[in-house]
């Protein structure tokens, strides 16, 4: 068996596979085939893959011969034209969104796994990219907005007079929001935190947060750690509990995204107008959309005396240890398709790979994406 392991575009900086990562694909019997300098930006040199046991080729190389191609991005045109039909391709292609591109790569002939659309189930969890990448990005959020407030986080007591603690502000309480919690803590921040689940309380109480509660949530239990669609009558009271909370915040981090739709608006304009002058707005979900009214993803938008970030690249702000984890993410699920000989053992009867795969032998396989392309 041959892996090919692609250099992603910019802005991205991680790569599928470290060369630690291959040496475990060694003893298995897999060959694996780097492309130019794919881990440079993740200080992984050409080097370090070819004393792991990897060869350095084109990128032309990979899409004609490798049997399986790792890559986080989407492939362009160039590179559909390019790979073998039959080529299996695994990274985080969001279908739910890119779901004309899926139809494409299947008419195509080839097998796509798309890591966000694993089940989020306990045997799931060490193939959790999701999961390993939010983390990092709940940790990045709160120290890029420490570097922009203009203000302490924690109280001081001294001689000059005392500095009040920061008063931080986070929306939703997943992996991401939990790891903000912490973070946000540790530099001595008084938070507070909502969250539609209930479920998500003692979590957040254990790290030392308060737990804002709106009652009558929708049930999220079943949707995976994502967020819900919520009646009107619950987004009226969820508004009004937020504007309390917000106009007391100096900082205000957001996760809230719902699979395949666009994020829900939590802040309004008027929300932030309420704001004090120098606070901060991290919005982790501005590639779908965003949390707030303002926001831009990729851009920092300055309204009325408040910064708004609006960032879905955290995780590649920390591409070494990013692309370690996801890297082992990968390791992890390439054992359900390899066997232990290294050949390919595709077991549709497996629910994770089941529910992973999105296109095979033609035909575009998850119900889901199915039903948006038609």
């Amino acid at each position: 068996m041959i892996i090919g392991v692609l250099k992603e575009p910019a802005p991205e900086t991680r790569v599928s596979l470290l060369p630690e990562h291959v040496t475990f694909l060694k003893k298995w019997n897999v060959d694996v085939l780097i492309e130019d300098n794919a881990g440079a930006t993740a200080f992984a040199s050409n080097s370090g893959y070819e004393a792991a046991g990897a060869t350095i080729v084109s990128r032309k190389q990979i899409l004609e011969t490798a049997p399986i191609i790792l890559s986080i991005s989407n492939f362009t045109g160039e590179d559909i034209a390019a790979l073998n039909e039959n080529a299996i391709v695994l990274g985080v292609y969001q279908p739910l969104f890119h779901y004309q591109e899926i139809r494409n790569w299947a008419a195509k002939g080839l097998t796509v796994f798309s890591m966000d659309m694993l089940p989020r189930t306990t045997r799931a969890q060490s193939m959790d990219v999701l999961s390993s990448q939010a983390n990092i990005a709940g940790y990045k959020a709160v120290l890029t907005a420490a570097n922009l407030f203009p203000k302490y986080f924690p109280m001081f007591m001294t001689a000059a007079g005392s500095i009040p603690p920061a008063k931080m502000l986070i929306l939703g309480a997943g992996v991401a929001g939990l790891q903000a919690i912490a973070t946000s803590k540790r530099l001595g921040a008084v938070v507070e935190v909502f969250d539609t689940r209930p479920a998500v309380k003692e979590e957040v109480m254990s790290l030392g947060a308060r737990f804002v509660e709106v009652e009558g949530a929708a049930d999220a239990s079943k949707a995976g750690g994502y967020a819900v669609e919520q009646t009107a009558e619950f987004l009226q009271r969820q508004k009004a509990k937020i504007a309390e909370s917000v106009a007391k915040a100096d900082i205000i981090i957001t996760t809230a995204q719902i699979p395949g739709k666009p994020a829900p608006v939590l802040l309004t304009t008027d929300m932030i107008n309420a704001m004090k002058n120098g606070s901060v707005i991290i919005d982790l979900a501005a590639a779908t959309g965003g949390n707030t009214e303002l926001t831009k993803n990729d851009e920092t938008v300055h309204h009325n005396g408040v910064s708004i970030v609006g960032t879905s690249r955290l995780p590649g702000t920390m591409p070494s240890d990013a692309s370690k984890l996801y890297g082992k993410n990968i390791l992890n699920f390439l054992q359900l398709i390899i066997n232990k000989e290294g050949q390919l053992n595709l077991n549709f009867e497996d629910d994770l790979v089941k529910g992973t795969c999105i296109a095979h032998d033609k035909a575009v396989t998850n119900e889901r994406v199915k039903t948006l392309v038609g």
